[in-house]
């Protein structure tokens, strides 16, 4: 099987849904242990929940008083060789909790590899999720990982603890996945 990386990289696993019982955060779950057990690189999981950022009023580097959940998140993302965000797809984008994330840092995001896993309720997977943040993350020059994961009907395809209903099949398309993000990781 692939992935023992040499170094073992950081990779920050971003849950941005702040919802009561979001789904998106079981895939979190499972990617977080799916690294832990092949060990994988050093797996971070980054809970947007778990911060409760106010709204977006000023880039982290401008602020005079930045909170210690500002600064732990921005620490977590650029000690990180790379970060996986799981976005659910809301109304055709991704969670404000996300945006509101991405635009506090900047300088942390330059040339970082991103690689995105969207989930949806319904058969699409959250396309139009990975569209929009593959522009943003673009504008903020970020390194887009060219594969991403689409993981349709997310409410029947994990358990609340990560676990996947098809766990080989999960488990064949999550290393491609993160082979792909090692790639360029590894390459910074």
């Amino acid at each position: 099987m692939l992935l023992i990386t040499r170094n073992m990289i950081k990779i920050a696993i971003i849950s941005p849904s702040v919802r009561k019982g979001r789904n998106s955060h079981r895939v979190a779950l499972y990617i977080r242990n799916f690294m832990e057990e092949r060990n994988i690189a050093t797996p971070v999981l980054v809970d947007l929940a778990a911060y409760n950022f106010p709204l977006f009023d000023e880039r982290l580097k401008n602020q005079e008083t930045p909170s210690e959940g500002m600064l732990d998140f921005a620490e977590k993302i650029e000690s990180s060789g790379g970060v996986i965000i799981i976005t659910p797809e809301y109304n055709g984008g991704y969670p404000a909790s996300l945006k509101n994330a991405v635009d506090l840092l900047y300088g942390q995001w330059q040339r970082k590899p991103v690689a995105f896993i969207s989930v949806s309720d319904g058969n699409f997977g959250g396309t139009q999720a990975i569209t929009a943040l593959q522009f943003v993350f673009w504008k903020i020059g970020a390194l887009s990982v060219p594969v991403s994961f689409r993981i349709p009907y997310v409410q029947n395809a994990f358990d609340e603890s990560g676990t996947p209903a098809d766990k080989d099949a999960m488990d064949k398309r999550t290393s491609a996945f993160i082979k792909e993000l090692l790639k360029l990781a590894e390459m910074k």
